[in-house]
């Protein structure tokens, strides 16, 4: 084969078993890899618990991994998600998807629980289950020091070892592989890390025609305001969003009763690479170092952490925000999640806290101590607890991310309808409400947003199945990526057949969610965002969201869905993509 391994690793923990099997081919030109794979492979156990042992955790990377192709080493990890019920998947850079594919595997299901702490070591076909109860607790950067010279690593910390609802799996040390909890379906399993490493060769199609099209996308990134201006994401990180969202007032604010942070000029990424001076990294072989990492090694926030860790909880300590973001990749949490919970506490007990008592309040949720322990069940579980139900931004049970609804109705619509519970990846609508690529939209306006939102989530399923990095989406499309999938694996599909793929793969995500009994109710916002004002200025007024025009809108997201008036699949477009 080219591109592909054509080999699947099949580890069952409870039985100490490692197989290796090959999967149809048929099922790799449908699904192509990555997230699609994993959710072909997936379906058949969705109805099970997060923590059954025969629920898998599955890591596939795609066809173009470990191959000249630009920006391709990302895997997808997906299982039930502990956080939503849902789907729950996370695309995921680094170099784990290249060293997945250099030990010869183009995925990994892992099922079955271990009596003890474990871990796996994966080096080309050698594989090893290992005891490691020494390793209990331990942080997460402790763990890839003591893993060093294994590989790529992929490992939990002790927040989901106590069981926090939005746990993380952290990739090389600091890559979170966030939402949806996946860190704590690795401890229901007693798996603390999988590290991987290899040296095989995937095979390429058409190495010259390869080197063309990677030159195409090369010049499109150098083009690209939004990845390599003077203000882009190649020299300010994702950080570059925050004065932005923030200037069109629609930054989460005091949890998301405001859109406005006056003090984000005490926050924002020039005065970061000002304070810090950051030097660029990034995943191997990309242009862009969209990382930022301190003298010391410490991480810059990205955009989201950078807001949620301060306008969403009240802070104006940089400092508290940097530690809040490295204990959180510590300890294994997710920060969007930790700082939402956060927020909603303090909505409820009314209390304000200081630059310690934040650390303090995110130690006690990692280490599930007094009130850390109900927190650790995320906002919508916590402010049902407390009579506040309310006060939890969430959809699906997933807290927010950085971006109100009130300010981009292509957000409010792509939230209630993403497949994994409130996220703002799934169609990401900021790149052409508010970047305005590939072209500008009214970001105030419902009209035509459900075919857009439908076409950016196909869109965005098969870059994760690809396992591309969707910011080279900012520059290139993906009729840059057929020519580069062509001359990977000698496979001539056009476009839209890559885009109708992604279809398919979010389709199959849909009926999955369906199998778990979601519907139209769960598709929906929480109600402050259709009753009260986020801002109001001389300049601009951002109004209440019209439910009336949103459910109308999530009503033509059905029908180009393809989907009944409920939400749910039917066997006419089931047949019809072939799932």
């Amino acid at each position: 084969m080219f591109g592909w391994c054509g080999r699947i690793l099949q580890i069952d923990l409870c039985k100490k078993s490692v197989k290796t099997f090959t999967p149809d081919p048929d099922i790799s030109n449908r699904f192509i890899g990555g997230r699609g794979l994993a959710g072909y492979f997936l379906k058949e156990h969705i109805t099970l618990n997060w923590d059954a042992p025969d629920m898998p955790v599955l890591f596939f990377t795609g066809p173009l991994a470990n191959t000249p192709s630009p920006f391709s080493g990302f895997v997808n990890v997906m299982s039930r998600s502990p956080l939503t019920g849902t789907v729950g998947d996370s695309s995921v850079g680094g170099s784990f998807g290249i060293q997945l594919k250099k030990a010869g595997f183009d995925g990994i299901i892992v099922t079955g629980r271990s009596d003890i702490l474990c871990g796996i070591e994966i080096h080309n076909s050698k594989i090893n289950i290992v005891p490691v109860a020494h390793m209990a607790g331990m942080h997460t950067g402790d763990a890839g020091a003591l893993l060093k010279g294994k590989g790529s690593t992929a490992v939990i910390g002790p927040a989901g070892e106590n069981g926090v609802l939005f746990s993380n799996i952290i990739f090389d040390n600091n890559i979170a592989g966030c939402r949806n909890g996946l860190g704590l379906v690795l401890a229901a399993k007693n798996l603390k890390y999988i590290t991987v490493k290899g040296t095989k060769k995937t095979k390429v199609f058409d190495p010259g025609e390869l080197e063309k099209s990677k030159e195409d996308i090369f010049r499109l990134i150098c083009a690209s305001p939004v990845l390599s201006g003077n203000f882009g994401i190649s020299k300010f990180g994702t950080a570059a969003l925050f004065d932005l969202i923030n200037d069109r007032k629609m930054m989460p604010t005091d949890n998301f009763r405001h859109t406005f942070f006056k003090h984000a000029s005490l926050l924002n990424a020039p005065y970061l690479k000002k304070l810090y001076r950051p030097k660029d990294e990034g995943c191997p072989g990309c242009s862009i170092m969209c990382k930022k990492i301190t003298k010391k090694g410490i991480n810059i926030p990205e955009f989201e952490t950078l807001s949620h860790f301060s306008a969403l909880i009240g802070n104006t300590d940089i400092e508290t925000v940097i530690s809040a973001n490295r204990l959180c990749n510590e300890t294994g949490m997710d920060t969007i999640s930790a700082a939402s919970t956060i927020a909603c506490y303090l909505e409820i007990s009314g209390n304000k806290l200081g630059p310690s008592e934040i650390l303090g309040l995110l130690s006690d949720i990692a280490y599930k101590k007094g009130e850390g322990e109900y927190l650790g069940l995320g906002a919508a579980r916590y402010a049902k607890m407390k009579g506040f139900p309310d006060a939890a931004m969430t959809v699906k049970n997933q807290e927010l991310s950085a971006y109100d609804p009130r300010g981009s109705y292509g957000m409010a619509l792509s939230y209630a309808t993403s497949t994994r519970g409130g996220c703002h990846l799934s169609a990401y609508p900021v790149s052409y409400e508010i970047l305005r690529k590939p072209v500008a939209t009214d970001r105030f306006i419902f009209e035509g947003k459900a075919r857009i939102i439908k076409n950016s989530e196909d869109l965005n399923a098969a870059i994760d199945s690809l396992a591309v990095c969707r910011f080279i989406f900012f520059a290139a499309s993906m009729e840059e990526y057929a020519r580069v999938f062509y001359a990977v694996t000698g496979i001539s599909l056009p476009a839209h057949e890559l885009i109708r793929a992604g279809e398919r793969i979010y389709y199959n995500e849909r009926m999955m969610n369906a199998a778990n009994g979601f519907s139209e109710k769960e598709d929906d916002l929480p109600s402050r965002f259709f009753d009260s004002f986020g801002y109001k200025g001389a300049d601009i007024k951002i109004r209440p969201i019209n439910r009336k025009r949103f459910l109308k809108a999530r009503a033509n997201y059905y029908k180009a869905r393809g989907l009944d008036k409920s939400g749910m699949p039917v066997t006419e477009i089931i047949k019809r993509l072939e799932l």
